[in-house]
């Protein structure tokens, strides 16, 4: 009774959650069906003042519901995977409140179209992450959290700065193609903020060092929750940006770095999480490398299977976590088929799936945008990269998989380790199913993202070598293996991703939180209180004792004063 007592929280949400889904998903089927969901807005004015209506809208359409849909799916499977996961947990109602209150804001996140109301949620997954990755409230989690934190609050300001500008143009929904004065820096601010949330470069830092947070919020904030929501934004608001070339043009080249960087900082770490956090990093710069070029949708629906497969990644890195005694380095893991087998089959199925293997569901929006890319008018520079660092996806899952699972085991004894519970397998098993058939059923539910480009032969061949090309992982790991010095600094740079954890995450908590804590000292603490309440509290005091001085009857003062005023007479005189 004592253990239903504390996992009957995780267990009515986690029920909650896949009912919700499951109702989401019959309304979307019927309502495709029937023809009903090409895009429905219920839009409540609450009141309107100087020409300005203040309004509340909800937009209903194929990408709100499929993406709340796999927002609840996904919560659900980590909520039954919290179940195990985070067994004899004190505080795990208030987790359970955390997780759903990130649920709530992402979910209010994506129905609102308007810039006023999306801050809602918008704030809500910031202040949320910030309480989820300080959860073990240690010295590593603090720095992490305020490193999130800093970097969300970027594109706070600049949403807020966005709808400051938009007020003259009386309407906060800039998905209508709306335009006006301040048109391209409204613009430009709106993709830096979703940058910002999707970790592009620079602002990449705080993305690996979120790791600190549980593995259940991993799951959740790297599949469809946090840094989805930069992403979203910017699909959301497509129609404006549009009408500005060199927004896209950005974007594109942003997504494309992001993409080669995260790819070969993956490939030379050695934390289980972080690979899968660099992985992570590296999809989304693919998505911001295709909203760049012109394809919106497929970026969405790539969005929407890499949620299925990269939460699936994270509950089996969870698993192994939890039943290998907190071991996350994959240097010492190895051995885990026979130790683990459920989790581990399901840990290699996902990073087949990642690498875009044909007919699961990363291929058919991989595919997708490879071949968008070759068909696109994009520089041969621009293209290789994104060729190169789609390749790499291969890379490092060949190398977590041969080394931290099919690889020799390096830790304690083999009596510590745990055993895979229900919940974790019923959450991994609901998640394997989706990672499998997912992206064929959204193609057939969703008709906007059966597009096809036609490409050439070389161009399938071009494809076919990315998909396949893990051979180049021995090349890779030969050159590694050499004791040149020129090759240890490259391993270094790609290690330390570009040294984008100085960049902005010096910047921001560095000497961001260093240059206010000198300022407390010389401004707060220093010269503002001289010439402020302490400097003038000192000046009157040295006035009154100076007063009292002067009346205290003594002939010795007397004279004292009576000679300086005839000094000074004498002075004035001549």
């Amino acid at each position: 009774m004592s253990c239903f007592k504390y996992t009957s929280v995780p267990l009515l949400c986690g029920v909650f959650l896949y009912c919700f889904s499951l109702f989401l998903l019959v309304f979307g089927v019927m309502s495709s069906s029937l023809g009903l969901l090409s895009g429905y807005m219920i839009e409540w004015q609450f009141f309107s003042f100087c020409g300005v209506e203040w309004t509340f809208p909800i937009i209903v359409d194929y990408t709100s519901v499929v993406f709340s849909c796999l927002v609840c799916l996904i919560s659900g499977s980590v909520s039954l995977f919290s179940m195990s996961y985070m067994e004899g947990e004190v505080f795990l109602r208030r987790f359970m409140l955390l997780i759903m209150a990130f649920v709530g804001s992402m979910n209010l996140l994506i129905y609102v179209p308007s810039l006023v109301t999306i801050l809602l949620g918008w704030d809500g997954l910031g202040i949320v992450s910030f309480a989820l990755v300080v959860y073990y409230q240690n010295k590593k989690s603090l720095a992490a959290g305020m490193l999130t934190v800093l970097a969300n609050r970027v594109g706070d300001v600049l949403l807020i700065l966005c709808i400051c500008l938009m007020v003259n143009w009386g309407d906060w929904s800039l998905g209508t193609g709306m335009f006006g004065e301040f048109g391209t820096l409204i613009c430009f601010m709106l993709v830096v903020g979703g940058m910002t949330k999707s970790a592009q470069i620079p602002f990449s830092a705080w993305l690996p060092a979120a790791m600190a947070a549980p593995t259940p919020v991993s799951a959740l904030v790297h599949s469809s929750t946090l840094v989805t929501a930069g992403v979203y934004l910017v699909v959301r608001f497509y129609s404006s940006l549009t009408e500005i070339s060199e927004i896209l043009w950005f974007l594109s080249k942003v997504g494309g770095l992001t993409l080669l960087m995260a790819g070969l900082s993956a490939c030379f770490e050695t934390d289980l999480k972080k690979i899968i956090a660099l992985s992570t990093l590296s999809q989304l710069g693919l998505m911001m490398y295709t909203i760049g070029i012109g394809y919106p949708f497929v970026a969405v629906f790539h969005l929407f299977t890499h949620a299925l497969f990269k939460a699936l990644l994270f509950l089996c890195a969870g698993s192994i976590i939890h039943g290998m005694v907190d071991t996350q380095d994959s240097r010492i893991l190895g051995g885990l088929g026979g130790l683990l087998p459920f989790s581990t089959s399901c840990l290699v199925m996902s990073s087949i799936v990642l690498c875009g293997m044909p007919f699961l569901s990363g291929f058919y929006s991989k595919d997708l945008i490879l071949e968008g890319s070759l068909s696109s008018v994009v520089g041969s520079l621009e293209l290789i990269v994104v060729l190169l660092g789609g390749g790499l996806s291969l890379v490092y899952s060949m190398r977590l998989m041969l080394v931290g699972v099919f690889g020799q085991y390096f830790g304690g004894s083999v009596i510590t380790f745990g055993v895979e519970s229900v919940s974790m397998l019923i959450s991994m098993s609901v998640l394997s199913v989706g990672a499998v058939v997912g992206g064929w059923v959204l193609q057939i539910v969703w008709v906007d993202a059966n597009g096809f480009s036609v490409v050439s032969g070389f161009a399938k061949l071009v494809i076919v070598a990315v998909t396949f090309g893990g051979l180049g992982y021995f090349v890779v790991m030969k050159i590694a293996s050499t004791k040149s010095s020129v090759v240890g600094k490259l391993g270094y740079f790609f290690s330390s991703m570009w040294f984008m954890s100085i960049v902005s995450g010096g910047l921001l908590s560095g000497a961001g939180l260093g240059k206010s804590v000198d300022m407390h000292l010389c401004l707060d603490s220093g010269w503002m209180e001289i010439f402020g309440g302490q400097g003038t509290f000192y000046t009157i005091n040295r006035m009154a004792s100076g007063h009292f001085a002067v009346q205290s009857g003594s002939i010795l003062t007397f004279v004292r004063i009576s000679l300086t005023l005839m000094v000074f007479s004498l002075i004035l005189c001549l």
